[in-house]
């Protein structure tokens, strides 16, 4: 697979909805309520850091178009983890994203025998599709808003996962997530399934040797919203433990996302990775820039 610049990532999936809603009609921005599209996951489209939601990514109304992209900055006790992209929603029914993750060993790769600096790369190409219910306007209803959705990873460094035990240096990630947003006791939460045989993400690879195989996993967030520009909560993902050599814990975070104006918003929160490729206590600052319309 053909490797994407930072910059051609939102490009194209910008370039691709707005031709798309050019061959429509009439295009149309903004309208949602504030916070209501999610912040941008770590992976790339609409979610709440660690996970991924069933909200679509943007701030348009499903008469429009909306898009966002992010800079994401990880770091913990012994490694850095850099996330750039972008993602756009159209008709808040379908959603695009393209990430692309550097995930740094710093000093720590001399140990790991990988050299000093050495970093994993990661592409990350997602599709949702809202397929019923809606997180905000039912609120009548108990039912939440559910998506569908994959996600394409491809770190194009087969000989050094191989190198850890991994099978394969690409994969796909499937998963179905319902959000749903309690306006009269200021809730907002999140559960999803992911199908995947990603180890740490698909950062060191996808399976392992003797078992390549798919494993469910949990992702779940709870938000409380302080006002309609602040929300605060917490977050809670499984992961597969497939490596021989190291074994892979869950992650979790306690997080504040912020909105500053209807384009931009900043999330800060305090993560727990666990241990990662041996080094144990992996816990640290996650702090992420969102711009979109």
């Amino acid at each position: 697979m053909k490797r994407l610049s930072r910059g051609a990532f939102a490009t194209s999936v910008l370039a691709a909805c707005v031709a798309t809603g050019a061959q429509a009609g009439e295009i149309e921005t903004g309208g949602k309520q504030l916070l209501t599209h999610g912040v941008s996951a770590l992976e790339g489209g609409a979610g709440g850091g660690l996970s991924t939601w069933a909200v679509i990514a943007g701030d348009e109304t499903d008469r429009g178009i909306g898009g966002e992209v992010h800079a994401t900055y990880v770091d913990v006790k012994d490694y850095k983890l850099r996330a750039f992209g972008g993602a756009v929603g159209w008709h808040d029914r379908i959603e695009l994203s393209a990430t692309r993750q550097a995930f740094d060993t710093g000093p720590t790769g001399v140990e790991l025998g990988l050299g000093k600096g050495f970093t994993f790369k990661q592409t990350v190409l997602g599709a949702k599709v809202r397929v019923l219910g809606d997180a905000v306007y039912t609120q009548d209803s108990w039912v939440p808003q559910v998506s569908v959705g994959a996600q394409y990873k491809d770190n194009s460094q087969d000989a050094m996962v191989r190198a850890v035990g991994a099978k394969d240096d690409s994969g796909v990630d499937w998963y179905v997530a319902a959000t749903k947003l309690l306006l009269d006791r200021s809730l907002v939460l999140n559960g999803a399934v992911r199908m995947t045989k990603a180890n740490q993400t698909g950062l060191l690879g996808f399976g392992a040797a003797k078992d390549g195989g798919y494993r469910p996993q949990f992702e779940g967030s709870a938000g409380y919203l302080l006002s309609r520009r602040l929300v605060v909560g917490a977050e809670y993902r499984t992961k597969p433990s497939n490596l021989a050599f190291a074994k892979e814990d869950d992650w979790m975070d306690l997080f504040a996302a912020y909105v500053v104006n209807r384009h931009l918003s900043v999330t800060a929160a305090y993560v727990d990775l666990g241990d990662i490729a041996t080094f144990k206590n992996q816990r640290g600052l996650y702090l992420s820039l969102q711009a979109g319309f």
